[in-house]
């Protein structure tokens, strides 16, 4: 996936410049990259965090593989330049796959939606 999230840094700014934004079965958070920002990306880049609450080693990346699929289905909805960190529930593991893809899909239009509304102010 080349539209990834990789520094921690990066993700450390994403949490200090977002809120906690929830959805069904999991939470996100986004921020607009600025203009300067040294990135190799002009697109959206994703992030994913799973903790270890979750579950051992192979319940974590089950629910990487699923939620990177999904996400990489539905970038394309996503057009701006934003960083975005997504954080799954313990239900996502339960979940059928097109349930996961939808909620990620909704999650990137409502992104979509929210900075073209404050790119247009």
């Amino acid at each position: 996936m080349q539209h990834r999230l990789r520094h921690h840094a990066d993700y450390q700014r994403v949490y200090k410049a977002a809120r906690k934004q929830f959805a069904r079965q999991m939470a996100f958070f986004f921020a607009m990259r600025a203009a300067d920002s040294p990135s190799d990306t002009t697109g959206p880049r994703i992030g994913l965090t799973v903790p270890k609450a979750l579950g051992n080693a192979v319940a974590r990346n089950r629910i990487k593989r699923r939620m990177r699929v999904a996400v990489v289905r539905a970038l394309p909805t996503l057009t701006v330049a934003v960083d975005v960190v997504l954080h799954p529930k313990a239900a996502v593991l339960k979940l059928d796959f097109s349930t996961i893809e939808q909620e990620v899909a909704e999650i990137f239009r409502t992104i979509q939606k929210r900075c073209a509304a404050s790119g247009s102010q």
